[in-house]
């Protein structure tokens, strides 16, 4: 009962942070001859953190599964910031015959990879299962982004300094994995399932940042914030009605908006006085401690070992 209140009290403390003091990221690094590819990158944070970086100079890789709504977003962009270097490729998550056929592509077309940015992500939705098998918010929010980064990782390598970005959230703190029932064939809730998979994605950083130590990569894992996007459309769905009415009226009230919303993740991936952390989560532009499951050293191998095997027969 004790940690389940420190829980809430930590995730109370850090809303409110946000919603009275939210930052901006500040900082006017430049990114020309740069190579960025963000998941998710046609709508809400993923969208404007794309705008932000093309108008730094980099060359935007917007990876989404709905490509007319990447090619609007390109166009977009395209009345903010004078000749963009953005282009959009197809990417469905849910799908590693599609994330392989993704990062073949963008092997073959791209010499160098700076930054990474795993953004894309389900919220909340009803029981399904990915293409091959998996339940949709880890395979998804985690695995997809987990296999991802493994087939990139050698041009990220080839590519230093560079940097992996994962959007995690502060909901992690209510997440459990149960190495037993990966699918939550027993119990699937969709808030806990999404919680889980957000515990997944800090896991994910603090022990990738430990593979790569000294090889001049860097990770990162960040909340963004609660932000007005369509990523809770499926609370109605999820719990009832009601709460789904009142979520979207409180988001629209409360919640910051996506350009806001995407301020951390810029920070993380341009912020010069970074260059020299690495695992570390972040909140508002600043360093903060997650959860102590979340710092779990032992957790986050024993998550790498069980997603390697889920992955391999993708590899």
């Amino acid at each position: 009962m004790f940690q389940w209140f420190k829980s809430f009290a930590l995730g109370c403390f850090v809303y409110f942070r946000g919603f009275l003091f939210g930052r901006k990221c500040h900082s006017t690094a430049r990114l020309n001859g740069k190579t960025v590819v963000i998941t998710g990158g046609n709508t809400g944070i993923g969208k404007e953190t794309a705008l932000d970086l093309a108008s730094r100079g980099a060359k935007v890789i917007i990876a989404c599964r709905d490509v007319q709504k990447g090619y609007e977003t390109v166009n977009d962009i395209s009345e903010k910031v004078q000749k963009p270097d953005v282009v959009v490729k197809r990417l469905d998550l849910a799908s590693f015959a599609s994330i392989k056929s993704f990062a073949q592509d963008v092997l073959e077309n791209e010499p160098y990879i700076h930054i990474l940015i795993n953004n894309a992500g389900v919220a909340a939705c009803p029981k399904s299962l990915t293409e091959d098998g998996y339940e949709m918010q880890f395979g998804v929010n985690h695995l997809g982004h987990f296999l991802l980064t493994h087939l990139l990782l050698d041009r990220i390598k080839a590519s230093v300094p560079a940097r992996i970005i994962n959007v995690s959230s502060i909901a992690h703190i209510y997440g459990h994995i149960d190495f037993n029932d990966i699918n939550l064939n027993s119990n699937y809730r969709p808030i806990q399932a999404y919680c889980r998979s957000k515990l997944a994605n800090i896991l994910f950083t603090r022990e990738l940042a430990k593979r790569l130590k000294g090889s001049g990569v860097t990770t990162y894992c960040l909340h963004p914030g609660a932000i007005h996007t369509g990523l809770g459309q499926h609370m109605g769905s999820s719990i009832n009605k009601f709460v789904g009415q009142l979520y979207e009226f409180c988001s629209r009230l409360l919640f910051k908006s996506p350009t806001k919303g995407a301020q951390t993740t810029i920070y993380c991936a341009v912020e010069e006085k970074l260059a020299n952390e690495s695992g570390h989560y972040y909140c508002d532009c600043s360093v903060i401690n997650p959860s102590s499951k979340a710092q779990d050293d032992s957790l986050a191998r024993q998550l790498w070992d069980v997603s390697e095997y889920l992955i391999a027969k993708a590899l």
